[in-house]
């Protein structure tokens, strides 16, 4: 077992997985420490490294792509304070670090994980029911509903419209953006059959973010919800929802046909049955 204790946290490897505490220390992030312990299995890491500074380096962990939703709603865009998949180490442990990275490394290579990505989430998601408020609302989610609901500070025609709920199946994706410089953020829900290109200040499935402390938390809603959804490598390979295939679409108006041979009397009760039958054996 390898294991490094610091103020931004303590991260524990026994081999099979990774087991990642935040500190208690002030300068360790409100998401890191809402987030919580995270528990990463072996099988969902691409690399490890240690970056070393004058007076603190970092651990780095590199997951294969696909196996965290929290990273998948983020799109890579959590910075370094809001990473939990980073540690600050105290230069006088840089002995310890290294050892911690050539002990996961040789597990890697023994198990022989491959570092592509992968076509189902490997890490659970955050756990629910979870609440976040910031910029111009607050977003609720409990595993199968997302309500948004506005504050003072929301857009009149967006605060009117009142708040949201929106079920699971009714989300074709999420997604979070931090407020950089002078642009704005957003936590955003893209809702199927209902997609709108107006701005986050305008959406009624988006939250706009301004840049606050607690615009963070958004991400965890945000990786909740994705965490729920289909995995995007089971998505792609899935037809759209408006395409039926040219057999299936065939199928369905033969059935049609018999129905209405059936209503005409040029079809018996049992013949319309036979031939109902026989056409549902090739759906």
């Amino acid at each position: 077992m390898a294991e490094i204790i610091q103020k931004d946290g303590t991260w524990i490897f026994d081999g099979d997985a990774l087991r990642l505490t935040p500190g208690r220390d002030k300068g360790v992030s409100l998401l890191r420490r809402e987030l919580g312990e995270l528990v990463v299995p072996l099988g969902a890491l691409a690399g490890v490294s240690v970056e070393q500074g004058k007076k603190t380096g970092r651990l780095r962990l590199r997951l294969r792509d696909g196996a965290d939703p929290l990273l998948l709603a983020t799109g890579g865009r959590l910075t370094e304070p809001h990473d939990p998949y980073q540690l600050v180490v105290e230069s006088d442990r840089y002995g310890v670090a290294e050892y911690f990275v050539d002990e996961v490394r040789n597990a890697l290579l023994l198990d022989q994980v491959p570092s592509g990505p992968v076509d189902r989430y490997l890490l659970p998601g955050p756990s629910v029911p979870l609440t976040a408020s910031a910029g111009d609302g607050t977003a609720s989610f409990d595993g199968e509903q997302v309500r948004l609901e506005w504050n003072w500070k929301t857009e009149d025609a967006k605060a009117a419209a009142g708040a949201r709920t929106i079920g699971v199946p009714d989300i074709a994706g999420v997604e979070w953006h931090p407020a950089v410089g002078l642009e704005n953020g957003h936590l955003r829900f893209t809702v199927r059959r209902a997609p709108t290109k107006a701005p986050p200040k305008y959406d009624p499935n988006a939250v706009e973010l301004w840049g606050f402390k607690k615009d963070p938390l958004m991400a965890l809603v945000a990786a909740a919800v994705q965490a729920r959804l289909p995995h995007p490598a089971a998505a792609a390979a899935a037809p759209p929802e408006d395409v039926v295939p040219p057999q299936h679409d065939a199928l369905l108006r033969r059935l049609r046909e018999l129905g209405e041979l059936h209503r005409d009397g040029v079809l018996t009760d049992e013949e319309f049955t036979m031939a109902k039958q026989a056409v549902l054996r090739n759906l």
